[in-house]
């Protein structure tokens, strides 16, 4: 072995023998993901008329019933996982979304499609639970950040694949859309059964919750909820405003496409790095830098600046959310006791998925309000308040992530 490099399993940010399981949970939410914003965002919208004979209110309908039972059983979902186990639950959630896929060509009346939208939300809530605690309770004393970051970003990109894919085989009519939803949501139930029983680090079956553990759930989740509602408003702003702001702002589709893509590319190669510092114990300063780089980045474009200029934006705005997503899964695997860690995450996911809804609402009045700019100011402000927040507060988290 060449001199000062490090085997590979010491590379990994994971426990031996938890490989497979966390791999197997990744797969799971990453194909849940997929099935679940192609079919509801990419594809009944634009088949909903011609093959279900439901109007776009209906398909529009469907995907606020589906959000709405996910975040309202995020909560239930980690408590579950506490009491039952992570394999029985999550394999349990990936059955239930495939049968209302497979319920899906039955579909004829609006209340069907939303009772199917409701059981496929129901379903899916206990996949994102699952995944991030069993990648917390596998990751190695100092490497939980990176391991979740890792986890986090290999899942999210299949939302917008998702939406493109179903957004290209959904004017071809026929089965296949339908079919290929059943099979990678197969494959998530599939993945769901590489998860181990029990929790990782558990060694007996929970007690019951005291009124001390309710309480101490309570003293580590009160600092976080309101950064968790904060910053996923913040982060949401723009998505469903994209593609019209592009537009007034001169942007052609490609060039629109490698402004994204060069984002992208710095936040991943920034993960590992602002990963190492916040694992360290400097989450609470990596999520500061990182949201004052984002309320930066929304300050330069509320400018209205060239074409030319977006591209170094996209590298400040891809470093902040490199910092973002490390930052605030050490910072929650820090702050949250363990032993109640996925009762609590399963609450603090549903702020979380809150903040992910206001958060358009907001760009969209901000935008019908002040114009292009608009969503970019309220983003600027609502980032910087939120790094300012993680600097001043500094008492209300752990030590161990303070920075």
């Amino acid at each position: 072995m060449t001199a000062g490099k490090r085997p590979l399993a010491d590379r990994i940010p994971l426990l031996p023998g938890t490989l497979v399981p966390v791999m197997g949970a990744t797969v799971a939410v990453a194909c849940a993901e997929f099935v679940r914003n192609g079919l509801y965002v990419g594809y009944l919208p634009l088949v909903g008329r011609s093959e279900f004979g439901l109007p776009l209110t209906a398909t529009g309908a469907a995907l606020t019933a589906h959000l709405i039972a996910d975040t309202l059983m995020r909560g239930p979902a980690g408590a579950a996982i506490s009491r039952y186990g992570l394999r029985p639950v999550v394999a349990g959630g990936a059955l239930l979304s495939l049968l209302a896929v497979a319920c899906l060509p039955f579909v004829s009346t609006f209340w069907m499609l939303i009772l199917v939208a409701v059981l496929h939300g129901i379903g899916f809530s206990v996949m994102w639970p699952g995944a991030l605690n069993l990648t917390a309770d596998s990751s190695k004393p100092g490497y939980s950040g990176r391991a979740l970051s890792t986890v986090t970003m290999c899942a999210l990109p299949m939302i917008g694949v998702g939406v493109l894919v179903y957004g290209a085989i959904g004017k071809q009519g026929g089965n296949f859309p339908l079919i290929l939803a059943g099979g990678l949501q197969l494959l998530a139930v599939c993945g769901a059964l590489l998860m181990p029983m029990r929790r990782v680090r558990q060694r007996e079956t929970p007690p019951a919750p005291s009124r001390e553990s309710v309480r101490r759930v309570a003293r580590s989740l009160l600092p976080l909820m309101p950064a968790a509602l904060l910053q996923t408003g913040t982060l949401s702003l723009i998505g469903p405003l994209l593609f019209p702001i592009a537009k007034k702002l001169g942007l052609e589709y490609w060039p629109l496409v490698s402004i994204l893509a060069l984002g992208g590319v710095i936040a991943y190669a920034t993960i590992p790095f602002a990963g190492r510092i916040a694992d360290r114990g400097n989450a609470r300063l990596v999520l500061a830098s990182g949201f004052g780089l984002i309320g930066l980045a929304f300050l330069l474009v509320a400018t209205l600046p060239p074409l030319w200029a977006f591209y170094p934006i996209a590298v400040v705005l891809g470093i902040g959310y490199g910092c973002v997503t490390p930052g605030w899964s050490a910072l929650v695997t820090g702050t949250l006791p363990e032993a109640e860690r996925p009762a609590a995450w399963g609450a603090l996911m549903t702020v979380e998925n809150a903040g992910t809804a206001f958060g358009p609402v907001v760009g969209a009045l901000a935008y019908q309000a002040i114009g292009v700019s608009g969503p970019f100011v309220v983003g600027a402000a609502l980032a910087l308040v939120t790094a300012s927040a993680y600097a001043v507060f500094r008492r209300a988290f752990p030590a161990a992530v303070h920075g």
